[in-house]
């Protein structure tokens, strides 16, 4: 009687353990349902041919300036004739939104783990929360900076973003600098690095880095003043109510 009881509350057990298994199983295929549904019916933008495609990398915290200013100078490039524009995108690790560190939320355009992105041209890295620790532990996003690097004309950051530049190995021959108040601990970071002080922004190679805050404006319009020339900039900046004038900067070019 024992051995009969014993097989019994094993076969309880292993349907119990059957059933469990299953329910999961159909748990995990209706969670692949519903995302496969939500990219089935995920919008992105319109993208025109004949243009630069610019990414704003973006995730929570990032700090609204160092997003809003480029993304406004190069935005407005479609406004100007005989010039190849832009189009401008977020890129984010989420569908979901994003609350920047100021508390605006935002849809990101592309999730760079789950969709097919297009052929990125720019990278623009603003500054966020924590791009001086934690930040710098998400390989994913690492890597992706990694990966873009790899095809992209330009790659360019602002105040702290260019700690995620430094980390994904992009800045180890070229010359750089960030946020004023952060440079010591860049260097402290990452001691191999030539970070410079007393700039707004350095241009080497295919890198450029800012200070950020408002002065995300000149380092963007820089930018356009190497792509389409200093009249186009000048119109640019001039939509902004900016004086602009490089000479006016205090920023570095590395030939």
């Amino acid at each position: 009687m024992k051995y009969v009881y014993l097989f019994f509350t094993i076969s309880i057990l292993l349907s119990c353990n059957s059933s469990e298994e299953q329910k999961n199983n159909q748990n995990l295929d209706s969670k692949n349902e519903i995302l496969k549904q939500v990219q089935d019916d995920k919008v992105f933008p319109k993208l025109e041919p004949n243009r630069y495609n610019v990414a704003f990398l973006i995730m929570d915290g990032t700090f609204n300036t160092e997003l809003t200013a480029p993304f406004d100078i190069f935005q407005h490039t479609i406004f100007r004739d005989s010039i190849k524009a832009m189009n401008v995108f977020t890129v984010a690790n989420t569908d979901d939104v994003i609350t920047t560190f100021e508390g605006m939320r935002i849809l990101p355009d592309y999730n760079y783990i789950t969709d097919s992105l297009p052929k990125i041209d720019i990278l623009v890295v603003p500054s966020a929360e924590h791009h001086l620790d934690t930040d710098l532990e998400d390989e994913v996003m690492i890597n992706f900076v990694k990966k873009v690097d790899k095809e992209a004309q330009f790659i360019t950051s602002h105040c702290d973003g260019a700690f995620v530049l430094a980390k994904a190995g992009l800045l180890d021959n070229s010359v750089s600098t960030t946020f004023p108040s952060d440079i010591d601990k860049m260097r402290d970071l990452f001691p191999e690095l030539d970070i410079r002080k007393e700039v707004l922004f350095v241009h080497d190679g295919k890198y450029i880095t800012s200070s950020g805050g408002a002065k995300s404006f000149e380092a963007a319009l820089y930018l356009c003043e190497y792509l389409y020339g200093k009249e186009i900039a000048k119109s640019l900046a001039g939509g902004l109510v900016i004086d602009w004038d490089v000479k006016n900067v205090p920023h570095l070019i590395i030939d």
